[in-house]
C-alpha cells in the first residue's frame, strides 16, 4: 500500500509540476498553445506566429500576421486536448485533462475524482471515483466524455439526456443503485389509491412478506399486496420481496403513470 500511495503521489507531483518550468514561449508563460486559423498551424501564442511568419527567411509574399480576432482553436500543453476557445476551458491537474465551463466554476473533490460544479459543493454525496465507470445507459467512458453529466441524489453520475430518455420510458431509480431520483410523493399517493382499491382475496388476509426498501434500505415484514410494496418507514413503493408470500411481479411505476 505504502508503495501505490508512494507513486500515485509521485505521478501526481509529476503532473503538477509539468509546465511551471519549462512551458509556453518566451511572450506568454501559460499552459496552452494556440491553433492558426490562417496556417492551420501549432503556435505557442500569436506574437511566436507573427515572428515565424514574417521573418527574413519568409518569401515576402507569404509573410502574414495572425488574425487573433479568428481565432478558434486552443491546445492543452499538458494533455494535448484540442478545442473550442469559446467554452472557458481549463485544466485540473488532479483529472489530468481539460474541461469546459471555468475553472471558477467547479471545484474538485478528491475522494469522487472529479469535477463538480460549486451549485453542488456543499451537497453532494460523495462516490468513490464517482466519474470513472460507463454510463449506465449508454455504457459511454464518463470521465473525459463530453456531453452533459447529471448528478443524481444517491451520487452515481449519468449523462444528462440518458436520465431524460429513461424519464421518457417511465424509469425513476439509479440504474446501479435503484435509489428514487426525484420526488416520487405523487406516484407513491396514486398507488396508496391503486393498492386501496384493489382489495385482495380473504385468503391473503393474513398473508406476511418481507420487503427491502430501495430508497432507505430498511427491511420489514407487510401485508401481501399483488400490485405493490409500501415501505412503512419512508412511505416509498420503490421495494422488492425479499421472502414470503407467492410468486409475483409487480406492474411496476410505468403501469401507474
Amino acid at each position: 500500500m505504502e508503495i501505490s500511495f508512494q507513486l500515485k503521489m509521485s505521478s501526481e507531483e509529476s503532473l503538477m509540476e509539468l509546465g511551471y518550468g519549462d512551458f509556453g514561449c518566451s511572450h506568454y508563460r501559460r499552459r496552452c498553445k494556440i491553433r492558426t486559423p490562417c496556417c492551420d498551424e501549432i503556435f505557442g501564442c500569436r506574437h511566436c506566429h507573427n515572428e515565424s511568419k514574417n521573418s527574413m527567411e519568409v518569401d515576402p509574399r507569404h509573410r502574414h500576421d495572425v488574425p487573433r480576432h479568428e481565432l478558434k482553436r486552443v491546445i492543452c500543453s499538458l494533455c494535448a486536448t484540442e478545442q473550442d476557445v469559446s467554452k472557458n476551458q481549463y485544466h485540473c491537474n488532479e483529472c489530468g485533462i481539460c474541461r469546459t465551463g471555468g475553472g471558477e466554476n467547479f471545484f474538485h473533490c478528491s475522494k469522487c475524482g472529479c469535477c463538480y460544479s460549486n451549485l453542488l459543493k456543499d451537497s453532494h454525496k460523495c462516490v468513490e471515483r464517482a466519474m470513472h465507470h460507463n454510463c449506465p445507459v449508454c455504457f459511454e467512458f464518463l470521465f473525459d466524455t463530453t456531453r452533459d453529466i447529471t448528478v443524481l441524489r444517491c451520487g452515481h453520475t449519468i449523462h444528462l439526456e440518458c436520465v431524460k430518455e429513461m424519464e421518457r420510458h417511465f424509469r425513476y431509480s439509479c440504474p446501479i443503485c435503484l435509489k428514487s431520483y426525484c420526488d416520487m410523493s405523487q406516484v407513491w399517493g396514486k398507488l396508496d389509491q391503486e393498492v386501496a382499491s384493489t382489495p385482495m382475496s380473504q385468503m391473503y388476509d393474513n398473508k406476511m412478506v418481507w420487503i427491502l426498501c430501495n430508497d432507505c434500505g430498511e427491511s420489514s415484514e407487510v401485508n401481501f399486496h399483488v400490485l405493490a410494496h409500501k415501505c412503512p418507514k419512508c412511505n416509498s413503493y420503490n421495494t422488492r420481496k425479499t421472502r414470503g408470500g407467492p410468486a409475483s411481479y409487480s406492474p411496476g411505476i410505468s403501469q401507474m403513470m
